[in-house]
């Protein structure tokens, strides 16, 4: 019918991304005021204030189940969010250490952290390292698992998209052809 239902109102700044839980009870807001919102569909009121990264929210993601979030920021850090509860449960950071030359990384400090060419895989509840999938040339500015959670699809500045096997960690299929950076995947 075209009819909108409810105009959710709340952040300082631009929305940046948003997404809907799987049972579609939530829709939750990224913005550039550096927070995130989860908004209760039925009744088009706020559920909580995700508070924690120090610049903007830039993407977002609910688990299969809906109990969990991720936000990513331009702070470079991952956070990981009890819906329930809209308490931070971890806070994910990687950084190439001595320049990336010996190939290790470390845990460091939110504003120390700087932008990857790579994706790093994290154990959303231990907090736990499991794999580094990197292909790109320049900057990942995008990332996602396919709805079974059998595959996963990065974006790119460098132009191009990456489709990896979530288990075996290697590069299924290479996606190239735009002019200019892949902002989005999905």
């Amino acid at each position: 019918t075209g009819k909108c239902f409810y105009t959710f109102r709340g952040h300082s700044a631009e929305i940046v991304c948003l997404s809907f839980n799987p049972q579609s009870t939530l829709l939750a807001t990224g913005s550039m005021d550096t927070t995130a919102k989860l908004w209760d569909l039925e009744k088009g009121e706020e559920v909580a204030t995700l508070n924690g990264h120090s610049a903007e929210i830039i993407a977002l993601s609910f688990n299969t189940t809906g109990d969990r979030m991720i936000t990513g920021s331009f702070d470079h850090t991952v956070a990981v969010w009890d819906v329930g509860t809209g308490r931070e449960q971890n806070l994910l950071i990687k950084m190439p250490t001595n320049n990336n030359a010996t190939g290790k990384y470390e845990l460091v400090p939110k504003e120390q952290s700087v932008p990857c060419l790579c994706v790093q895989l994290w154990d959303a509840v231990t907090g736990t390292h499991i794999a580094t999938l990197a292909a790109h040339s320049k900057e990942v500015l995008d990332v996602c698992f396919d709805y079974t959670g059998q595959r996963i699809a990065t974006a790119s500045a460098d132009g191009s998209a990456r489709v990896y096997n979530a288990e075996t960690k290697q590069c299924i299929a290479k996606l190239e052809g735009h002019e200019d950076e892949i902002s989005k995947v999905s």
